[in-house]
């Protein structure tokens, strides 16, 4: 059986309440971002790109799929998860969703690093829908780091 005092999220004020809810609307806005880039590349179409960037040449590249698997996919699962998650977390106020969304939301943050360091060193162009996922995605992780920093020094005041 396991103690309610570490699931339950007694300790949210209002600003942690604001920061899950901004946690669900980045995570919604990226998923919008990264399914669309997921329908035009199963559609074969070409998305729609500002002069100074070259989104075609990134989402056309080998570094595009994993396993034949687009990357953009990926990134819809990933931001779904991070809702899903963070929704959860919100709406049952348990924190062992919360936790399981700012893992994840690690793993994205590493994996945008590692993507835009292709764009630039690799591919040697840039995508303004990878960018703005990748924005997203260093947001969600400030975010998310916050609300931990946040858990665990109330966890270190209530040992106390």
């Amino acid at each position: 059986m396991t103690n309610s005092k570490t699931q339950s999220l007694p300790h949210w004020g209002i600003n942690h309440k604001r920061i899950a809810l901004a946690l669900v609307f980045l995570a919604l806005l990226g998923f919008i971002d990264a399914t669309y880039l997921t329908i035009a590349h199963y559609r074969g179409g070409i998305v729609p790109c500002a002069n100074i960037s070259n989104c075609e040449k990134v989402l056309t590249s080998q570094y595009s799929t994993i396993a034949g698997v687009p990357v953009a996919l990926i990134g819809s699962l990933y931001y779904f998860s991070v809702f899903l998650f963070t929704f959860l977390s919100i709406t049952r106020k348990n924190e062992r969703f919360l936790i399981a969304a700012s893992a994840i939301i690690t793993c994205g943050f590493l994996a945008s690093l590692f993507l835009i360091y292709l764009q630039l060193f690799v591919i040697h162009a840039i995508c303004l829908y990878c960018m703005l996922s990748a924005t997203i995605t260093t947001v969600l992780f400030a975010c998310a780091t916050s609300l931990m920093l946040v858990k665990a020094k109330n966890k270190k005041l209530q040992m106390v």
